[in-house]
């Protein structure tokens, strides 16, 4: 049995999400341990659209449902995944996955994180834009104060910059025919903005226990993979303030030949991405499914 997963980043939270997770036993560790940090109520603020976009809210949210329902559909299998990647801070749910850190250690540093990304642009206001149809050079040209925060392929990305930027860049752009999105992120992350908070995640995770993965772990900072806990750690807090090769990633772990990929988390953009790029390799979300046995039946079906 062959396959990969994929842990979704943060915009995929939306009302009514995984709503067979806390029925699920083996789920409720790290919904536990999530409720610690954001309440118990979680579901209560995702109806709020502000709340839900708050990055104190959104990232410890991410990482907790992401673990819980990896925990959910873990139940169900009787083989490990043998690649692993996780979008932006879905990094921290795949490091646990991959045996790096524990649930624990996940959900406490994806607090840590958001606060720092906050801090870096307390005062300005900042946030993401996804940009199909253009190339980076293209949009670049067009706004040169953006930066490309995530790599998708040759004329896909999503852009950082102050929200005044990406808005006139949005109406700019989509004359010259590109579909754009403002994200419901209010932070200019994977970008030089976010220098300070790369700085101090750094410092953070110096001390961090970090083990050797079980998995091949394909990294967002440089779309490669590696073992050494050292240079997990340098990716890990490198990507805070540098593009996302997300592209790359999903080749890495297209590369080593799995059968089926499943994408952990509330949404389908990972899994549409997949099938776009590598469409040999087929991939479903986790959301497609009413709870994590069929989710399971499906990768037993397709990874062997």
């Amino acid at each position: 049995m062959s396959y990969a997963v994929l842990f979704s980043g943060q915009g995929t939270q939306a009302p009514g999400m995984l709503p067979w997770l806390e029925s699920e036993p083996a789920s409720q560790p790290a919904l536990d341990a999530m409720a610690q940090v954001i309440g118990s109520d979680w579901r209560a603020g995702l109806e709020d659209v502000a709340q839900r976009s708050r990055n104190a809210f959104a990232q410890p949210l991410i990482t907790g449902t992401a673990l819980a329902a990896w925990a959910a559909l873990a139940a169900c299998l009787d083989e490990r995944p043998s690649a692993i990647s996780g979008y932006s801070v879905g990094e921290l749910p795949a490091f646990a996955c991959a045996g790096v850190i524990s649930e624990q250690t996940a959900i406490a540093l994806s607090v840590q994180r958001a606060a720092l990304m906050d801090d870096a642009v307390a005062g300005l206001d900042t946030g993401l834009l996804s940009v199909s149809g253009l190339t980076v050079a293209q949009v670049l040209q067009v706004h040169p104060a953006l930066e490309c925060a995530i790599e998708l392929g040759a004329d896909q990305g999503i852009y950082a910059g102050e929200v005044a930027a990406l808005t006139l860049s949005a109406e700019a752009l989509s004359v010259k025919g590109a579909l754009c999105k403002l994200l419901e992120v209010r932070v200019a992350s994977h970008s030089r903005w976010m220098a300070s908070a790369a700085l101090g995640f750094a410092a953070h995770l110096e001390s961090m226990p970090c083990e050797r993965p079980h998995a091949v772990l394909a990294l967002n900072a440089t779309g490669a993979s590696s073992r050494d806990p050292k240079a997990l750690r340098a990716a890990l807090s490198a990507q805070i303030a540098s593009t996302v090769q997300w592209a790359a990633c999903m080749d890495t772990l297209a590369e080593q030949g799995v059968a089926c990929v499943m994408e952990i988390g509330a949404g389908t953009t990972l899994s549409r991405m997949w099938n776009q790029r590598h469409a040999g390799i087929p991939s479903r979300s986790l959301g497609d499914f009413r709870d994590a046995a069929g989710a399971a039946r499906w990768l037993q079906r397709n990874a062997n």
